[in-house]
């Protein structure tokens, strides 16, 4: 082998190596931001109280009776308890009525 094989076999490999770093797409996966767990629990707090707006408003328009509508609102009401619990847990604050209650209830459970 001469020294211009040995020269083209490097220059080929380093253009073959060029290409495929410049040719890579990175997933979409890895430009979203990662959510912390207090992030999730913050989303489904949010997600709870307009679940019950939306029950709320329901009820008014007549779509539940009486008992449907308090019996959805108590499960929605502990379900936001036991979220805000597990917040005050992950940022150390002082538990509430309702986080009480909900960690009671886990316990329970």
């Amino acid at each position: 082998m001469s020294n211009v094989d040995i020269f083209v076999a490097c220059l080929l490999l380093a253009l073959v190596i060029m290409l495929f770093i410049f040719s890579a797409r990175p997933e979409t996966s890895d430009y979203a931001p990662h959510r912390t767990k207090l992030d999730q629990l913050m989303e489904r707090r949010d997600t709870i109280y307009d679940n019950l707006r939306d029950l709320r408003f329901e009820f008014r328009a007549g779509k539940f009776s009486e008992k449907d509508y308090e019996e959805t609102k108590q499960l929605l009401e502990i379900e936001a308890a036991r979220v805000l619990a597990e917040m005050d847990i992950l940022t150390g604050g002082t538990p509430t009525p309702a986080t009480r209650q909900a960690a009671a209830e886990r316990r329970r459970s």
